[in-house]
């Protein structure tokens, strides 16, 4: 992790503006494409959600501005960021679960299986107190939305990025899937989350390339 020195920072103004104000918070919703995703995940019996997980974490540590936070009126920039996801228990009721992401797609799904496994028998809505290199991601397989606005802490401010997918649906031969982010405007723009989708896209589109050939 690096402290940003907002002095000499080019984006100083810009975090100045945006963290002045009383909700600095945008979002933006787009389609990935996935008739590439799809059958090869299927065929190999690989977890659609963690291989979602995996994308999307991998694409956002890409992008710098996914892994700035602020703290204390200060902007840090951490090496990695993890996701935390919400998964589903019972009752219609979630927990959290926060994997650890490394490159290696095997280990990634190995760990986060078990993960997951650990916090289905013993749920929980605490994070870890001042934790914030992680990405919070939710799954919405039920509907195909066009926006999602995230609940948030304003104070303490709360830099985390948040990314939600939702159900895939067929558009013409292809088959496409909603992917929305909420970011801080003071760290991220529209064209850092532009890029993260652009990163994502290929990754969607080249799941051999990224996940393996097994």
């Amino acid at each position: 992790m690096r402290h940003i020195n907002l002095e000499t920072w080019p984006r100083r103004d810009h975090f100045r503006l945006f963290n002045s104000l009383d909700y600095p918070y945008f979002s933006l919703c787009a389609n990935v494409d996935l008739t590439a995703f799809y059958p090869f995940f299927k065929q190999r019996g690989i977890s659609f959600t963690l291989a979602t997980v995996y994308i999307l974490t991998r694409a956002a540590n890409l992008v710098p501005e996914f892994r700035y936070r602020i703290r204390e009126g200060e902007v840090v920039e951490h090496e990695i960021v993890h996701p935390a996801i919400t998964i589903l228990t019972n009752e219609d009721l979630f927990t959290f679960c926060t994997f650890e992401y490394t490159e290696d797609f095997s280990l990634f799904a190995v760990r986060a299986a078990e993960q997951i496994a650990c916090v289905k028998e013993h749920p929980t809505l605490e994070d870890e107190p001042g934790q914030d290199d992680l990405l919070f991601m939710t799954s919405i397989p039920w509907v195909s939305f066009t926006s999602a606005v995230h609940p948030i802490n304003l104070h303490p401010v709360d830099s985390v990025p948040r990314i939600a997918w939702g159900k895939f649906f067929e558009d013409g031969e292809s088959l496409k899937m909603p992917v929305g982010v909420q970011a801080h405007h003071a760290l991220i723009d529209g064209i850092h989350v532009g890029k993260f989708y652009e990163k994502a896209q290929d990754y969607f589109s080249n799941p051999k390339h990224i996940l393996g050939e097994n």
